[in-house]
């Protein structure tokens, strides 16, 4: 691989969310040379890629290149390619452009989905990791209503019109608000000679209540909110199988659908060269110690999801949200700069400053860890804290002005096919 070589230890960063991101930018100052490997030139902003989804957004608003978001990095690199093994006994990071060797490592590649071994779901359903899933649900949404706008057969329409959204943490509700705000407020008037009301929206959870790690006057409220808003419930029910046509639940019931997104679970991607006891297998993540060092390995840290640490207050590891990944992140670079000074490092501390989840317009709910509220002002404080999170003045500007747009004209402007999605079946 062409990188220069210097008098500077080199910290290798493998993968571009908000954990890498987060320690990239706080290493600008140190003596040392960062090389960031992705396989994607830029940052996506997660928590609104179901806004993508559903047409709010364009993708450019919620992606930003890593190019430019570390352009004040005195000695930094990116290299576009995907990673195939590390080989930590000669230091070197093995991936499909070529070696790069490392003085230190830091593993930051979050989670992929998590299908639980079944392959008839993993084959045939929608999930929605990455941006051009998101555009792949869009585009399937906007193909399967003009086919049934042209759909003579009933039941088939009925298909067609159907959305099956399995998993009710924040990305489902967050999804399935989405969708009846489409069912209420657009699709009337796209598709006037439908009718609208053989749209369903269909959430499934396998526990007793919708967003099952938030509070339970958060669970109540996000409910409530689904049911006003026309969303059918399966709560206790076990999704086992979808052969791109049904829906099998463990209760022996079927239901017929050609949106089918899957939302219920995430592991690990960890990464072939590390010891195997390392890796917590049944999540796919590295077992990490305060410091976030991967046990067994000194130079090597893992961080933000794929990072497992154990705490007095975190027993089974830390939430993996957007706050844990950016606060380690930012640790980690104060402990690489201790290393570098031959200073002991610090443990990391996770300071919880809250969850939230938005069920769509004035509707949303709100952790804090003193308060728990929902309703209108939970939306306004979901909304702003979204909004700010964004990485790039141009699109907090590009998201605000479509946010404002879509409110005054119960609208959402994105509903392109642009890239028509082809299904295997």
């Amino acid at each position: 691989m062409n990188l220069p070589k210097n008098k500077n230890k080199r910290v290798v960063i493998i993968g571009a969310g908000f954990a890498g991101i987060s320690l990239a930018k706080k290493l600008r100052k140190l003596p040392v040379q960062v090389v960031v490997i992705d396989k994607h030139n830029y940052h996506t902003f997660q928590p609104l890629l179901y806004q993508v989804s559903t047409g709010g957004l364009e993708p450019d608003s919620i992606a930003y290149p890593i190019r430019k978001i570390l352009k004040r990095l005195r000695n930094f690199y990116f290299r576009l390619t995907t990673v195939k093994k590390i080989v930590p006994e000669i230091k070197e990071v093995h991936t499909d452009i070529g070696t790069i060797s490392y003085d230190y490592l830091v593993i930051a590649t979050g989670t992929r989905t998590n299908y639980f071994g079944n392959s008839e779901i993993e084959e045939n359903a929608m999930s929605m990791k990455s941006v051009p899933q998101a555009l792949d649900i869009r585009s399937l949404i906007l193909q399967n209503f003009e086919l049934a706008d042209n759909c003579n057969d009933v039941e088939e329409r009925k298909a067609l019109l159907n959305f099956s959204i399995i998993g009710a943490g924040p990305t489902g509700v967050e999804l399935a608000g989405a969708f009846a705000e489409l069912k209420k407020h657009v699709f009337p008037k796209d598709y006037r000679h439908l009718n609208i009301d053989e749209m369903e929206i269909h959430l499934f959870e396998g526990a007793d209540v919708v967003l099952p790690p938030m509070s339970t006057s958060a669970s109540t409220k996000a409910k409530k909110f689904l049911e006003d808003f026309g969303v059918h419930l399966h709560l206790n029910t076990i999704v086992k199988g979808y052969n791109g046509d049904l829906v099998k639940m463990s209760n022996g019931e079927e239901i017929r659908t050609r949106n089918f997104i899957w939302t219920a679970g995430v592991t690990g991607a960890a990464i072939e060269g590390l010891d195997p006891g390392a890796v917590i297998k049944y999540l796919n993540r590295y077992k990490v110690d305060r410091y976030n060092q991967i046990l067994g390995h000194q130079n090597i840290f893992a961080i933000g999801d794929i990072a497992y640490m154990e705490t007095e207050a975190y027993p089974k590891g830390h939430p993996q949200m957007a706050q844990p990944a950016i606060q380690q992140g930012e640790l980690l670079a104060q402990n690489i700069e201790a290393l570098l000074k031959g200073r002991p490092m610090k443990p990391f501390v996770y300071k919880n400053k809250g969850n939230m989840a938005t069920i769509g317009r004035n509707k949303a709910v709100v952790d804090l860890p003193r308060i728990e509220f929902g309703g209108f002002f939970a939306w306004f404080i979901w909304m702003f804290v979204h909004l700010m999170s964004l990485v790039g003045f141009r699109n907090r500007i590009i998201v605000f002005f479509n946010w404002v747009y879509n409110y005054i004209n119960y609208d959402k402007a994105a509903r392109l096919i642009v890239r028509p999605f082809k299904s295997k079946i």
